[in-house]
């Protein structure tokens, strides 16, 4: 055994990246919590995009049958408009030869804008009941109607039956509404219908409640008199017949420009005006009648805020409260109209943009700013939500076609490799160097050594000690002492990081095949013999032997034994097979000496060194190739933080050696290959996908809660049924115990959502510049011989 004089050590002050990565450390909670507060914005958007749709919070029941003994008479035979003149229930009728064209479910993108072009044709008003999700997904729609001169009044927000809901709900669904109208059209309304209304006397002992609370509030109900029941889509002559009220009486016409396929009513609405007018009717809006009908009656004295009867003040919604104006002075302190909006409803007669002026209220301050700010918002998730539908299905297309391939290309590999008549070339008997980069390995290294004791093949054993602090260049030099060991050599350098301590033992190196392997790592006695066969083919620059997790009879074990056996019996025979191999793995790779020198080495460029120089083996022109029969044992890590700082390390180390190595995108001929084949798998299925896979799963659980469960859960099951498939399959191809698949729903439960924020971490740390040292995994020593793992 021949060993090297060790450096005295001093202290000394920390290195410029060992400074870096502190900062880095501190840094780590915010970025964690940055990752989670993404994740979290995005489900708000998903449930705000639900909410709009009806999705989230719906209700589809609808109250029919029920009693009205509660509902006053005079209300039930009354005409179609509902206030509450001091508190008092009072109804109004359409004057005579008049038509209140009014229009339910609105506003749509297709019907809407239709129906608006035609009332323009004619220069005739009407009143639009908006269902408020609507009103802030087609915000410009609402503008228009407004600006055109029509008026526009409440169906609620999510177009649910009031009667079943509780007060707040009542109250959201109306204050909703008056937000998206002040973002839309920078106004609010006073007219109000309730979904699934028609005359007064459909009003019964539930609804009741509910109208006398919004009259209180300062809202007029809207009913019909004639409804055209253009949703039945009967045809265009039955939609007029049905609209048109009986010997020239007034009416409240129920149209719907939403809800549905509306070309009967696009069709039938121009004959239906002309109609009317031929008849002696006139249009006007739900405003215009109530003011026809006060000038029938004698007026109301000027001054009084009322709406047809109907107190317009003492509403309070969004913590703004606002005086209403009344014509000829001033209204009382705290009055106003709904969500504290200022103006009157009462004065002046006829119709079109008076009218206008009547029901709606210039919204202001907070409603204004809040109004707008929900536009904004539903905005984004408008848009934000069908992207992240379109991507993930395009992920998922990939991802199932990513199995298939696997599952294809991995059978050729094993079926092609495991043929007697194959051979790389004449078999290699000479001897190779095993390098063992060491840092604070105290409770493996004497293990490490122990198996390569007993190696089948001639190695020389070069352990080089990162400055470590807790003696472990002393336990190697003992553990080769006490196995007669005489082919070791122990090097001890200044802690430098693994790149460093690699290229020394290259460099110190007597043979022209090295392997590499961690210092937790045992190898089986054939191992090394295995792993240097495929340099019998002059090609061959680099060898990947077959990692296998010793302690997986823990949780996280388990979850990393089943991502191993996945990994490098199914993606690295696809990639040996397409010839991009991207990463030779740490604890068991064979390079030939020549080719590490002819690419400089390891590089400290990244923290995937092993990735770093797989990738500058491909550019320089040699094939690397997987070896399965060459397996090496290590120990996955003990604790959710270690394993966070593992794949932190490498989604980051991978993240910088894939920008390093951009420039393959470009290379021509074999040192492209790479740049063409595996660079753009590697992006999208260990970078891409990973980041994805957690808005699957919020997808999976919003389907399941309010969309479809028992669908949602089979399409997930489904694809978990396709993982389990694919992992047993590497797994017989290993010839491994299937029992560890049972914690396979828990890794694609739990696992994925780490990788999430360590991806997000690894992204955010490079966009700041930030650098890492040789970050080492506290380790338990308890991988020992391969024979003892099962």
């Amino acid at each position: 055994m021949t060993t090297t004089t060790p450096s005295r050590r001093r202290r000394r002050a920390p290195s410029r990246i060992e400074r870096v990565a502190g900062r880095a450390a501190a840094l780590q909670k915010p970025r964690v919590i940055l990752a989670g507060l993404l994740l979290l914005a995005l489900t708000s958007v998903m449930l705000l995009d639900g909410y709009l749709r009806a999705e989230v919070g719906g209700d589809q029941r609808v109250r029919t049958g029920a009693s009205a003994s509660k509902v006053p008479d005079k209300v039930l035979d009354g005409g179609p408009i509902l206030t509450f003149r001091g508190g008092q229930a009072t109804t109004v009728s359409v004057p005579e030869k008049t038509i209140a064209l009014t229009f339910d479910d609105g506003p749509n993108p297709t019907w809407t804008p239709q129906v608006l072009a035609i009332l323009k044709k004619y220069d005739i008003p009407a009143t639009f009941f908006v269902v408020g999700s609507m009103v802030s997904r087609y915000p410009s729609i609402v503008g228009d109607m407004v600006e055109q001169g029509n008026e526009v009044g409440i169906h609620t927000f999510t177009h649910v039956d009031l009667s079943y809901q509780s007060d707040a709900r009542v109250n959201r669904e109306m204050q909703q509404t008056q937000l998206a109208l002040a973002g839309a059209a920078g106004i609010t309304t006073t007219l109000f219908r309730a979904p699934y209304s028609s005359e007064t006397d459909a009003i019964d002992n539930y609804s009741w409640p509910v109208y006398k609370k919004l009259g209180e509030e300062g809202y007029t109900s809207v009913f019909i008199d004639t409804d055209s029941d253009d949703w039945k889509r009967p045809g265009v002559s039955k939609i007029i017949k049905w609209a048109t009220p009986e010997d020239g009486e007034g009416a409240s016409v129920l149209f719907h420009d939403a809800g549905g396929e509306r070309s009967q009513t696009i069709k039938a609405l121009p004959t239906y005006i002309e109609k009317m007018k031929a008849k002696g009717y006139t249009f006007t809006t739900i405003s215009g009648a109530i003011q026809k009908d006060e000038a029938a009656n004698g007026g109301q004295q000027a001054g009084a805020a009322q709406t047809g009867g109907v107190q317009t003040g003492g509403v309070q919604a969004g913590g703004v409260q606002d005086g209403g104006e009344q014509p000829g002075g001033q209204a009382p302190q705290g009055q106003g109209g709904p969500n504290g909006q200022t103006g009157a409803v009462g004065a002046g007669a006829g119709t079109g943009t008076s009218d206008l002026q009547a029901a709606h209220r210039e919204a202001t301050g907070a409603t204004l700013y809040e109004g707008k700010a929900l536009i904004g918002a539903v905005a984004v998730a408008e848009w934000t939500v069908p992207v992240l539908s379109v991507g993930l299905l395009v992920v998922g297309v990939a991802v199932m076609g990513r199995f298939g391939m696997m599952l294809l290309l991995a059978r050729r590999h094993y079926r092609q490799r495991n043929k007697r008549r194959f051979s790389w070339g004449p078999p290699v008997h000479q001897p190779v160097s095993v390098i063992v980069p060491a840092y604070n390995e105290k409770e493996c290294i004497a293990n490490t050594l122990e198996s390569l004791s007993k190696s089948t093949h001639p190695i020389e054993i070069i352990v080089v000690d990162d400055g470590s602090t807790d003696g472990t260049s002393e336990i190697a030099r003992n553990a080769a002492r006490e196995l007669g060991m005489t082919n070791v050599r122990v090097i001890r350098q200044e802690n430098a990081g693994k790149p460093a301590a690699l290229n020394n033992g290259v460099r110190s190196a007597s043979y022209d095949i090295v392997v590499m392997m961690d210092g937790d790592t045992v190898f089986e006695p054939d191992t090394v013999r295995q792993l240097v066969q495929p340099f019998a083919d002059r090609e061959v620059g680099a060898v990947a032997g077959n990692a296998k997790v010793g302690n997986r009879n823990t949780v996280i074990g388990a979850w990393q034994h089943i991502e191993y056996v996945m990994g490098f019996n199914l993606d690295r025979r696809m990639y040996d097979l397409l010839r991009c191999m991207p990463t030779i793995p740490g604890a068991i790779g064979a390079f030939r000496r020549e080719a590490v020198l002819e690419v400089g080495g390891m590089s400290e460029d990244t923290l995937a060194e092993d990735t770093d120089i797989t990738i500058a083996m491909h550019r320089a022109g040699w094939r690397v190739v997987y070896q399965e029969h060459a397996r090496a044992w290590t120990e996955a890590p003990g604790s959710l933080k270690q394993l966070w700082s593992q794949r932190y390390r490498w989604s980051y180390g991978t993240m910088q050696a894939l920008w390093k190595h951009r420039k393959s995108l470009t290379d021509k001929g074999p040192s492209g290959r790479f740049g063409r084949v595996g660079m753009p798998l590697v992006v999208i299925f260990q970078i891409v996908t990973p980041v994805f896979a957690p808005l699957i799963d919020v997808f999976t659980v919003y389907s399941m809660i309010f969309v479809d469960f028992k669908a949602a859960l089979l399409a997930w099951l489904a694809v978990l049924a396709v993982q389990l498939f694919c992992a047993a399959y590497a797994f017989r191809l290993d010839r491994e115990k299937y029992r560890y698949l049972l914690m396979m729903p828990l890794q694609q439960l739990a696992y994925r959502q780490m990788m999430y924020l360590v991806l997000i971490h690894s992204c955010i740390t490079a966009m700041t510049g930030g650098r890492l040292r040789w970050q080492k995994l506290k380790r338990t020593g308890e991988v020992g011989t391969p024979a003892g793992v099962s």
